[in-house]
């Protein structure tokens, strides 16, 4: 009997919950498929997809400025990290991997990287501050490739092989939404991988996460840092993107234990963003849950499917991007 209470009251608690909050499109209808977010402030936002496609606004998505870069036309971008209206750095992921910078808004690009090694593959960009930066990408014999930036993003250093970290065979990490690694605090990153290992590194930590794992098709998509003690990471196997078996987990120690979600998002999910105290936001192929309980419990707020999720550096504002141009925001009623 109290098993069924408790059940009715989590439930009652998301249905309520979930009408306070809605998720608004603001463009779609092309063919780009978008994973890059970053946004800058609540009116300033750039993102990055398929087909060499960048997109800013700056005016909280009203209008949109579409830039297919001049060479790139082929490029999928999935991670792009802005600093302001002019500036902004995009990851091209493979064949080869390229990184790009813009100090105009687009108008003209640099590559500040390019790398035509066999198997190279980037998964994913972060900024502790504007000057110093990493790259994640899946292993090359044997170890996730890193390289670093200390000026800006106009110059990329790969970390030597013998500093690297090893990874299991069948290993590697998620192009889904630029957000399998994150700044954890001014001077130190962490990042998650998956397939038929899911790990949490964190320096020279090398942490076994119970999240779904055991198939190339599954395993941590994202992580998500209120603080260095607070973190939640998402995933789950994006072939059965309606099972919410194994999809969340909880660490309220720095990562060395975890919990899972009593009440998780509901399926697959790419992208985790902590919103502001106990709240926080999660979407993927099957729509957008939130949480206000540190994650122990989510509520499905919309069924529109987005690859990533971001909240404004400076300002409160929440965006959403996807597959078919699709740019959305959060509405709070």
């Amino acid at each position: 009997m109290k098993t069924a209470i408790l059940f009715i009251s989590c439930f009652l608690l998301a249905t309520n919950f979930s009408n306070g909050q809605s998720v608004k499109l603001l463009t779609s209808g092309t063919k780009t498929s978008i994973r890059g977010l970053s946004v800058v402030d609540d009116k300033t936002v750039w993102v990055s997809g398929s087909n060499g496609t960048v997109g800013l606004s700056t005016d909280s998505g009203k209008t949109w400025k579409w830039i297919n870069i001049k060479g790139f036309e082929k490029t999928d971008f999935r991670d792009i990290e802005a600093f302001d209206a002019r500036t902004a750095i995009i990851m091209g992921i493979d064949s080869p991997a390229y990184i790009l910078k813009t100090t105009d808004a687009g108008e003209n690009w640099k590559t500040v990287f390019e790398d035509h090694t066999k198997g190279m593959f980037l998964d994913a960009m972060e900024f502790t501050d504007q000057k110093n930066g990493i790259v994640i990408g899946d292993p090359i014999a044997g170890k996730f490739f890193i390289a670093t930036t200390t000026d800006d993003g106009n110059e990329w250093k790969p970390l030597p092989a013998d500093q690297r970290p090893l990874a299991d065979s069948g290993e590697a990490c998620f192009a889904s939404s630029g957000t399998n690694v994150r700044k954890l605090n001014n001077t130190e990153t962490i990042f998650i991988s998956g397939g038929l290992s899911a790990h949490f590194f964190r320096g020279t930590k090398k942490i076994k996460i119970p999240i779904i794992q055991g198939k190339e098709t599954t395993g941590a998509n994202s992580i998500a840092v209120k603080n260095p003690a607070t973190m939640i990471v998402v995933g789950g196997d994006f072939t059965t993107k309606d099972s919410s078996f194994q999809n969340c987990i909880i660490t309220k120690d720095g990562g060395t234990t975890w919990t899972t979600a009593s009440v998780p998002p509901h399926g697959y999910r790419s992208c985790v963003e902590w919103l502001v105290a106990d709240k926080w936001i999660c979407c993927g192929l099957t729509g957008v849950d939130y949480s206000i309980d540190e994650g122990k419990t989510f509520s499905w707020i919309s069924k529109e499917s987005y690859h990533v999720c971001r909240k404004a550096k400076n300002g409160k504002a929440v965006y959403f991007a996807g597959g078919g141009g699709r740019v959305g925001k959060l509405i709070l009623h």
